[in-house]
């Protein structure tokens, strides 16, 4: 059992949290909710040992193994893929490595009598019940059957991690991690950089064969199915709910219901009580009374209702200048890596007002397409904006990008030109970024802060053809569905890279299929998609798509 006891962090005098005590046990698959900016990734550094908190303290067994994935990563190295997972077992490697050289002192040396010898030969008996009492483990098999789980191919095992994307990148630290088979995983956002396969393939391996787990998600689905224990992180402390996510939002608003009922019938006593100290307090005949009436207003204690979340995101984009029929022709297009084709032969037509949904499995070329339309990459075809297309692109890495050491108000200050500047706080007032929050620095937003700055550059100039890969990467479920309602009225045309299933739903009105290097055209929505195909979910196409 792992214990955080009485735990409280201040930053520059502002308490982020007081007193939070709860116990983690074998089994359970918590899921830490809260608002931004609520501690929710604070408290989980703070279990992992990453953070140091103001007062209380976290303990765990001495053997217990705490495995902890940050949201972003910046990690660089030239080992190959398999290398870096198999990183996961150098605890025990070095442990064996160990053994063999005391092991080879106990055989050369001769002096049996000293106390140096009796230490060997301790230790030796210590780690060799540590080392024997793990399970033999093929490491090399539970390597590849874990990359592979999380999307890798076995051409993918040789190839430097220096080749790899951001998300990649990050599916290597949760292979490493799965690899060790800790007491408890702390997981930060682990869906951001997942396709749909892996998502499952990740639930499925947590709920068969994690031991522990707290993980902060905004995938709704992947908490639902996970999760058995909701801890919410709100007003400087904890309700914890022994339920998942869907049935801890309606505990939760009954909660909130009877706190507001007490705190009325709190209300309506203090006034009765004031209205009777008012009233009598000159009356000699009443003094005692009314002193009893000043005592008992003194010892009520305040009943407190939890903040509902009020803050939401004010989010319109501005009218689309009038494009051409076409905004985008594509022809004969073909990209190759190297030896490997991505897609070949692709030629497909794109016409004004359609919100369109390209799907498949990750590495089937979607953000390949997007890179060339925004001509950012060579390529073998052709590839032709239409007339009058004024593109806003959002790229899967977009938050990554913006500049950790400018504040909120310069990011924007330093793009934003004409009429526009005068509008500037009242931008960032609609994104939730009112107040102090414009002066603070980048790289102290959360990933959700992070994605609305970024999205605020797409508002600053009008656009007709919206270009988005991932973008609710990082974002709440309340925020998912208000960019979902501006981008429906949006008046221009729509490309958007998905894996969320309730985001594209009701949105997009066409779907590009993308597999095999090939680009297939489907005229309906994702709900007609699915049925035609005769598939539950996206999580299907794309296990067809490989």
């Amino acid at each position: 059992m792992i214990s955080v006891d009485a735990v409280g962090v201040e930053f520059s005098g502002t308490v982020l949290f007081s007193d939070i005590t709860f116990n983690i046990n074998e089994n359970d698959r918590i899921a830490l909710m809260g608002k931004n900016g609520a501690g929710k990734s604070t408290l989980l550094k703070i279990i992992a040992g990453v953070n140091k908190p103001t007062r209380g303290k976290v303990s765990a067994p001495r053997e217990a193994i705490i495995a902890y994935l940050p949201q972003h990563l910046l990690t660089e190295d030239n080992d190959t893929v398999f290398e870096e997972a198999g990183k996961a077992f150098a605890k025990i490697h070095n442990m064996k490595k160990l053994m063999d050289e005391l092991n080879h002192q106990l055989e050369t040396r001769t002096d049996y009598e000293s106390d140096e010898y009796a230490k060997i030969i301790e230790d030796v008996s210590e780690l060799s019940e540590k080392y024997y009492s793990i399970e033999e483990i093929n490491y090399d098999a539970e390597v590849e059957k874990t990359l592979m789980g999380l999307g890798f191919l076995r051409s993918d095992f040789d190839r430097p991690t220096k080749e790899f994307s951001g998300g990649w990148r990050m599916r290597i630290e949760l292979a490493k991690i799965l690899l060790q088979k800790p007491d408890l995983i702390l997981l930060d956002e682990p869906t951001n950089h997942l396709d749909i396969e892996s998502v499952q393939w990740l639930e499925d391996f947590l709920k068969n064969n994690a031991k522990a787990v707290i993980v902060i998600s905004h995938d709704k689905a992947f908490v639902d199915n996970l999760t058995n224990r909701t801890i919410e992180v709100t007003m400087g402390r904890i309700y914890d709910y022994k339920t998942n996510y869907t049935h801890y939002l309606q505990l939760r608003k009954e909660r909130r219901e009877q706190q507001q009922k007490q705190f009325d019938d709190q209300q309506k006593e203090i006034a009765d009580i004031t209205g009777f100290i008012e009233r009598f307090k000159g009356t000699y005949s009443k003094t005692l009374q009314v002193q009893s009436r000043v005592k008992m207003l003194e010892k009520i204690v305040p009943i407190e209702v939890d903040e509902v979340d009020t803050s939401a995101l004010n989010l319109k984009f501005p009218p689309a200048p009038r494009s051409g029929n076409y905004p985008v022709i594509i022809s004969d297009f073909t990209k190759k890596y190297g030896d490997h084709t991505v897609l070949q032969d692709v030629s497909l037509t794109i016409s004004r007002g359609e919100k369109i949904a390209f799907l498949g499995k990750n590495g089937e070329g979607k953000s390949t397409l997007i890179k060339a339309i925004m001509s950012e990459i060579p390529f073998d075809g052709k590839c032709q904006l239409g007339h009058g297309s004024m593109i806003g692109y959002f790229a899967q890495n977009q938050a990554a990008l913006l500049d950790g050491e400018l504040t909120v108000f310069d990011t924007i200050d330093q793009i934003a030109v004409g009429e526009i500047r005068t509008k500037m706080k009242d931008i960032l007032g609609a994104f939730m970024f009112g107040g102090d929050a414009i002066d603070k620095k980048v790289k102290m937003l959360s990933g959700g802060e992070r994605t609305r700055l970024a999205m605020i550059k797409l508002l600053l100039q009008p656009v007709n053809l919206l270009i988005l890969d991932e973008p609710t990467n990082h974002l709440d479920i309340k925020t998912k569905d208000i960019l979902k309602d501006a981008l429906k009225a949006f008046d221009g045309t729509l490309i958007l890279v998905s894996h969320d299933r309730d985001f594209l739903d009701g949105l997009a009105n066409k779907v590009f299929e993308f597999g095999n290097k090939r680009v297939k055209e489907h005229f309906e929505d994702i709900g007609g998609f699915l049925r035609n195909k005769k598939m539950e979910n996206l999580r299907e196409i794309e296990r067809t798509s490989k």
